[in-house]
């Protein structure tokens, strides 16, 4: 089965603020649009405690195992596929922070490594026990600096200059070390509840061969055990689809391992939805080289499905749009000011997002979506 799956972690938070989702003119749940439109898994990412210590949420979608759970069950009634992002973070964790869990802070080496056994065998169980078991298990998100800072930091990838920063050896082993040995934690737990779950490893920059050829060797190395590799690809920030497509054929053929690509988007404008403001713009276009209308953002999910389906040994497993459902309703937020200072990463509220969905801003479904049929 070829994955087109999609990440939609906001959804309740969206819902919450008012955003309604139509197709045709006609409001619908959005899990049935999806699903109509060749849909067939849902990512959920995962937070430990997204509150502060009065209780108020960090938003973002607060994603805790409470809206885990209530997501997967609404995937699970249109049959289908889950994968599971956990982020060992009480919030976003990516390649510029990896914060450990307000109650991990204290834990170090080993008692560490036993908490991450832990939690991720209590998540998945309870998962289990709700009938919603995942499909795919993520253990950590974009790593490609490790997780769980300080204790499995690695050595940081500098992408503009496409190399790592330089540490001396005996440092540099022993942060892979402590990194694997987190990871491997993480993986244990995973096989002795879902064993058949697939399991992956997940970096960003999808264009980037020296990145995935050098953390993958040293993961190998150390024994890690993994089934897929993960990777975000954004054509405006990771090179072009060619590189893309280099890499998941250097991967396959030196750690013979599929990839899918976990996280991707493009916008269907370049404009701001009223009132707000985006990430993705005219600039970002020209550079990625495809139009910023619909018809550009279907052009470049049909050119990325085939791309991969195209790739010998069936090593492109398919594809996750990232947040195509988080309209700009009034209220909803990549965090809120608990979650900024949580994050120590103050900015101004709001989504930024709202143009690379595949809804347009009043959450009409967009003839985009239908590049998954």
């Amino acid at each position: 089965m070829f994955i087109k799956g999609v990440d939609i972690s906001t959804l309740k938070e969206v819902e919450q603020c008012g955003g309604t989702f139509y197709e045709d003119g006609m409001e619908k749940d959005l899990f049935q649009i999806l699903k109509r439109n060749g849909i067939n898994m849902i990512r959920l990412r995962l937070w430990v405690d997204p509150y502060d210590q009065e209780g108020k949420p960090y938003m973002g979608g607060t994603n805790d195992l409470g809206v885990t759970l209530e997501l997967a069950k609404r995937a699970k009634r249109e049959d289908m596929n889950i994968l599971l992002d956990f982020h060992y973070s009480d919030f976003w964790a990516d390649p510029k922070k990896q914060k450990k869990p307000k109650g991990w802070e204290e834990l170090q080496g080993k008692a560490l490594e036993d908490k991450v056994y832990t939690y991720t065998k209590e998540v998945l169980s309870a998962l289990a026990d709700e009938g919603v078991a995942p499909e795919y298990i993520q253990i950590g998100n974009e790593t490609p600096n490790g997780l769980l800072w300080p204790d499995g930091k690695t050595p940081k990838y500098l992408a503009e200059e496409d190399r790592f920063e330089d540490m001396e050896e005996d440092l540099q082993r022993t942060a892979y070390d402590a990194c694997a040995r987190l990871l491997q934690a993480g993986v244990r737990a995973t096989r002795e509840v879902l064993s058949q779950a697939k399991i992956i490893l997940h970096l960003d920059a999808g264009g980037a061969i020296k990145l995935y050829q050098r953390w993958f060797e040293e993961m190998e190395r150390r024994k890690v055990d993994f089934d897929i590799v993960g990777m975000s690809y954004y054509p405006f920030w990771h090179g072009s689809m060619e590189q893309l497509k280099a890499n998941i054929e250097n991967v396959n053929r030196s750690f013979s391992k599929p990839t899918i690509v976990v996280e991707t988007a493009y916008g269907f404008t370049a404009e701001d939805p009223p009132g707000g403001s985006s990430i993705f713009n005219q600039e970002l276009a020209e550079k990625a080289g495809y139009p910023a209308t619909v018809d550009g953002q279907r052009k470049f999910l049909t050119d990325l499905m085939t791309m991969l389906k195209d790739i010998p040994d069936q090593a492109g497993l398919g594809i996750v749009y990232w947040e195509p459902a988080w309209l700009p309703v009034k209220g909803t937020t990549w965090a809120s000011h608990q979650g900024m200072l949580y994050g120590n990463d103050v900015a101004a509220p709001g989504n930024n997002w709202a143009n690379q969905c595949l809804f347009d801003f009043n959450g009409n479904a967009l003839p985009s979506l239908k590049a998954f049929k």
